[in-house]
């Protein structure tokens, strides 16, 4: 499978989950709301919040591994570029000043890390 057809089967398969999930969350909101819940309202509620929270962490678990692989490869490629630029290779002095404003802005952008 191509990396074009892999791009289609992720966008697809996150478009589902998001649909399933916004048919999931308001169910959730309204057993939150519920005053008086029956035994298998409130069960439904424990189950429903545990996968949320499950969710939540395997989501968590994969922005973090896409956000470290993006920004290891970046600063990989900048070193790399400025090794060669050292010993007078011209294209990676230009493929170093252009990783170097990709990554300042995206450093003041916040895109690279999650200041906590």
């Amino acid at each position: 499978m191509g990396v074009n057809e892999q791009i289609a089967r992720l966008n697809k398969e996150l478009d589902e989950f998001h649909l399933v999930l916004g048919e999931i969350l308001p169910r959730y909101l309204e057993l939150m709301k519920k005053k008086n819940k029956t035994q298998e309202e409130q069960n439904e509620l424990d189950n429903t919040e545990q996968f949320l929270l499950e969710v939540n962490t395997k989501i968590a678990k994969i922005k973090n591994k896409l956000d470290q692989d993006l920004f290891g490869e970046a600063i990989n490629l900048y070193y790399r570029a400025k090794t060669k630029a050292k010993q007078g290779d011209l294209k990676s002095k230009i493929q170093l000043d252009q990783l170097r404003t990709k990554l300042q802005s995206s450093i003041a952008g916040n895109h690279f890390f999650n200041w906590n």
